[in-house]
């Protein structure tokens, strides 16, 4: 739903459609697209064949949606709401819009039936609430990183979610956590090293370069606390908020330039290995 094309890249495929793409054994990767999510809409719902595209309709449709606020939301949630309701995958995965757009999408559903009494639309906005607010079908994993302003923000758009929607937190990932280079006892080691005779002692073996390392490895160390303060502050706040339930998912950074399927399985290991 995020279109920025990550996902063919994570994949190594070209590009991907509204139609499912078979990226992997049992995997199947697709691009949500609303002018295709109406058309499967009215072929399924309305009953209404189209041939080709639907420019002029898909036009009066951007006009009615930008009118009334929800209705392109509604397509996409609708959309995935009726993979699981059908039960054509065995899980449904979306990478999701950004947290200054998820909430109005997942709240879509609600929203909508304010607006609308009876009728089609209101039935199928029932169904859609029915899955979005079970929590053993459905859960938004929030993903963040160590720093302050997306901690900040991870924790307004969960305030958000459990105030106006009834999707359940599943889990927050936190994502490019730098790992401890020393323990306590070896960053006096560390310390002792950049100074007086032990310092004096690795120039002349190793060389003035060792002032470079040296000072990568510190400033490593540093970010990595900064990060930690951050995580500390996450771990409290979030068991404030919604209690022990939620796990909090640390995955490391992988220091690596690469893209594609191998760092996909990285970072699978990585979680898995944090979960187990």
């Amino acid at each position: 739903m995020d279109a920025k094309g990550a996902l063919a890249a994570a994949f190594d495929v070209s590009s991907l459609r509204f139609e499912p793409t078979q990226v992997a054994d049992g995997l199947h990767a697709m691009e949500m697209n609303t002018e295709d999510a109406l058309r499967e809409y009215l072929r399924l719902f309305v009953k209404i064949p189209l041939v080709g595209r639907i420019g002029p309709l898909a036009r009066t449709f951007d006009f009615v949606a930008d009118a009334a606020p929800g209705v392109k939301e509604i397509l996409a949630v609708g959309k995935l709401c009726y993979e699981v309701r059908e039960r054509h995958y065995d899980l449904v995965v979306v990478d999701a819009e950004a947290s200054g757009h998820i909430v109005a999408q997942i709240a879509a559903p609600r929203a909508i039936r304010q607006l609308v009494q009876v009728g089609l639309v209101r039935d199928q906005t029932n169904w859609m609430l029915d899955i979005l607010d079970d929590a053993e079908r459905t859960g938004l994993v929030v993903v963040t990183t160590p720093e302050e302003m997306p901690v900040t923000e991870t924790l307004e758009l969960i305030d958000r979610v459990r105030s106006e929607t009834g999707v359940d937190i599943a889990a927050v990932v936190a994502n490019r956590v730098l790992p401890a280079l020393f323990s306590e006892r070896e960053h006096d080691v560390f310390e002792r090293m950049r100074t007086g005779e032990a310092h004096r002692l690795l120039v002349e073996t190793a060389g003035a370069a060792v002032d470079t390392v040296l000072s990568a490895a510190e400033l490593l160390e540093a970010r990595r606390r900064v990060g930690a303060g951050h995580l500390d502050r996450l771990r409290r706040e979030l068991a404030q908020r919604v209690g022990p339930s939620v796990p909090l998912v640390i995955v490391p950074e992988l220091f690596t330039r690469a893209v594609g399927r191998r760092v996909v399985t990285l970072m699978a290991q990585a979680i898995q290995d944090e979960l187990v």
